[in-house]
């Protein structure tokens, strides 16, 4: 167990969160061989928690998952091949191009929205951006659905930028995702001021509870019962000994090598530290994949950051028991046009795009579906968003056909009503 760690107030901590997440002040690592096998390619679903590794900008299929080599489009990216006979991988991510026996590539997925907001949107619920209401990442829709799994640590945490997730959209308030900016820093803002003793905390939340007694009376209703629990999980969180499943100062210095220094890096970490102690959902985003000019000088760098971090945790959660229970889910908002642009970058394209999975409730080593010669359209296998959303709610085992209802009545089902992809389920 770790020492004790002083809390902060609740009102403090949770109207940071709501402020991030509302807008409101509411209250290589190992080589492919001796850890790869048939039971690492094919992991026993379904999935009991899932990590979403989210690359913001628009990834470039092209010259990462879907290369065309010996094409013009290809540009000055070169391939590697994988394990997977017949399959290349751009230059830069020769970790995954080793361990491709792990995982299901989708390189047919297309879309038709081609700006960042609204597709980053659309990935995250599965459902297009509309004014009359706010739908749920799918990692609220997992604890709405199937549950928490126990503990003081919340069922759903977001590394990286909050200001524009759809958080816990319709659902229950409690079901939003706790923002974690810096996976070094951890859960901030965790420790008691010193001025303010254990003695004075607890007459301060029995203060801060009288006052809200006559607001509750006055507007009881689920929403308010909600936000009521959401402080309660904080105030326990708060003096919990789980909260060192955010410190990674604890694992040796081996495994940061492992994974890598970047912030990612960082957060691939974190998010394996938290999976292994009871989270239920966990994304880690990585901005910096729009390259409209001088893609070919700055994509290899963040794809090196990418495989070494991904490679890391499959390898990581495989030596630890936790990949036959975790999935995986590599995603972006849209792709990039094969056409090299004067900058020598590539623009928004929605068309054709890759996305990928590993892990609990998928096989390994299958590549779905195919752009065209020139990376432009799905040539076969097309998935689109709401699919692809509805293959992880399959490999998660979340009732995907099942219709959930928002306060206004209409319906909506996990995944978008999508179709699962069912070439790439175990």
């Amino acid at each position: 167990m770790i020492p004790d760690c002083p809390p902060e107030t609740r009102r403090g901590v949770m109207a940071r969160i709501a402020r991030s997440l509302f807008g409101v002040t509411a209250a290589d690592a190992l080589l492919a061989g001796a850890t790869h096998g048939a039971a690492a390619g094919a992991p026993a679903g379904p999935a009991r928690a899932i990590v979403t590794l989210f690359m913001r900008g628009a990834m470039s299929h092209l010259d990462t998952f879907d290369p065309k080599p010996g094409r013009p489009e290809q540009g000055e990216t070169g391939t590697v091949a994988t394990r997977t006979p017949g399959v290349a991988f751009g230059a830069a991510l020769d970790r995954l191009a080793r361990r491709s026996d792990r995982l299901a590539v989708l390189r047919g997925m297309t879309t038709q929205t081609g700006a960042h907001e609204q597709a980053t949107y659309l990935m995250r619920t599965a459902y297009p951006t509309i004014g009359s209401i706010r739908h749920p990442a799918l990692g609220a829709w997992a604890l709405h659905a199937d549950g928490r799994r126990g503990g003081d640590l919340p069922g759903f945490v977001l590394v990286g930028n909050a200001n524009e997730h759809p958080g816990c959209g319709f659902l229950d308030p409690a079901l939003a995702p706790v923002p974690v900016a810096d996976p070094k820093a951890g859960l901030e803002n965790t420790r008691r001021p010193a001025y303010l003793s254990a003695e004075n905390f607890e007459r301060r939340l029995a203060l801060a509870d009288r006052i809200d007694r006559d607001f509750r009376a006055a507007f009881a209703g689920p929403q308010v019962d909600a936000y009521d629990r959401l402080y309660g999980e904080a105030v326990r969180l708060l003096g919990s000994g789980e909260l060192g499943a955010f410190d990674l100062g604890r694992e040796p210095q081996s495994v940061h090598e492992r994974y890598g220094t970047s912030p990612f890096g960082r957060g691939c970490l974190l998010a394996r530290r938290l999976v292994e102690s009871g989270v239920r959902v966990v994304e880690v985003e990585f901005g910096g994949w729009d390259m409209h000019r001088g893609l070919f000088e700055n994509l290899p760098a963040r794809a090196e950051i990418l495989d070494r971090a991904m490679a890391a945790l499959l390898d990581d959660l495989a030596e630890r028991g936790l990949l036959e229970s975790t999935l995986v889910v590599l995603a972006t908002e849209f792709g990039r046009t094969p056409k090299i642009n004067d900058n020598a970058g590539r623009d928004h394209h929605p068309a054709v795009f890759s996305c990928v999975l590993a892990g609990a409730g998928v096989r390994g080593g299958v590549v779905h579906g195919a752009s065209d010669e020139r990376g432009f359209a799905p040539d076969s296998g097309a998935v689109t968003v709401a699919d692809f959303n509805t293959t992880v709610a399959a490999a998660a085992g979340l009732p995907f056909e099942r219709e959930f209802f928002a306060p206004s009545g209409r319906p909506f089902k996990i995944g978008g009503g999508g179709t699962p992809v069912r070439e790439v389920l175990a």
